[in-house]
């Protein structure tokens, strides 16, 4: 499908970081590791800059998945294990889980339709043009981009925030979220919609945390930090001079309080054949992270977990 260039200025107003208040559908591959379950609670603790309208399983394959739909139903059910640990403040009082794809796109062409998918493409036409609706993703991009194709007019009224591929620098992309599913992250990248990319490798690799911070900060904070400390100490075997990063936080992080992350507009990268970038300057903007504050984020996080479990 071929999409109609949007405009640039719209393209740069946009890519402004908010200044209220945003509504956001947050797509996870929530049981993909544990960064995912940290930034599903940090959203749902922040209702003073993010109201959670939706929160939409992705699909995922690696050694917890036999594939892309078993992954998609292992982060279903997870997003309900977190919901039901969660203050009873912080949920929406209807149903706002939706199921997302069971496979990858086939072709940067070719949508696969889920509820995910079609749940997107009704919260965005009904998003105003002046107030666009917040779409966070933190998987694979399979669901944002098969609403991308199936009804192009949600770029006006979406701005999509991707934690997905590499920084600019690194010699390859090979990431995690963008690699799974090259058509989809091909779709997102060149269709024109406003974009602000977290790169892995180089930018958000930044974000870790240990053992000894997780058992002083999240340990005994309500039934949700005991199971974010209990999936974190879980995850490692030898946690002697270990630290993980929890990925995920970055985009959460920087609608909180965008000095959080350092930002540069630059032109849409390309996706190659080889899963590596090329440059092309006369393409589309995008903002692209370059640094974030990791100690902002995290001494944000955990005094919202100390708020809600004394709550």
């Amino acid at each position: 499908m071929n999409f109609t260039p949007l405009d640039p200025q719209f393209l740069l107003d946009r890519l402004r970081p908010a200044s209220g208040p945003v509504r956001i559908v947050l797509d996870t591959d929530t049981f993909n590791e544990i960064d995912d379950q940290f930034a599903v609670v940090y959203a749902l603790l922040s209702p003073e800059r993010i109201s959670v309208e939706a929160l939409h399983a992705a699909p995922f394959h690696n050694p917890r998945s036999s594939g892309p739909a078993d992954g998609m139903e292992k982060s279903y059910e997870e997003i309900h294990r977190l919901l039901a640990r969660l203050p009873d403040v912080v949920i929406p009082g209807k149903a706002f889980v939706k199921r997302g794809s069971t496979k990858w796109l086939p072709t940067d062409r070719t949508p696969v339709g889920s509820d995910a998918a079609d749940d997107l493409i009704e919260r965005a036409l009904a998003a105003p043009l002046e107030d666009p609706l917040y779409v966070v993703a933190i998987g694979a991009i399979s669901n944002v981009a098969s609403a991308l194709l199936l009804e192009p007019e949600i770029r006006h009224r979406i701005v999509l925030l991707w934690l997905g591929g590499h920084a600019r620098h690194w010699p390859d992309t090979r990431e995690f979220n963008l690699r799974q599913d090259p058509a989809a992250s091909r779709v997102v990248l060149d269709c024109g919609v406003p974009l602000v990319r977290f790169p892995c490798m180089g930018v958000v690799s930044h974000l870790h945390t240990t053992l000894p911070e997780m058992a002083a900060h999240v340990k005994g904070r309500g039934a949700i930090g005991n199971y974010l400390f209990q999936i974190y100490s879980d995850y490692h075997d030898d946690q002697f001079a270990y630290s993980k990063q929890i990925w995920d936080l970055a985009p959460i992080g920087w609608l909180v309080d965008p000095k959080w992350a350092q930002m540069e507009i630059v032109s849409s990268p390309r996706l190659s054949d080889a899963i590596t970038w090329e440059f092309d300057e006369g393409r589309h903007p995008v903002s692209c992270a370059r640094h974030i504050d990791r100690d902002g984020i995290f001494r944000d996080l955990f005094e919202k977990l100390d708020l809600a479990a004394s709550d």
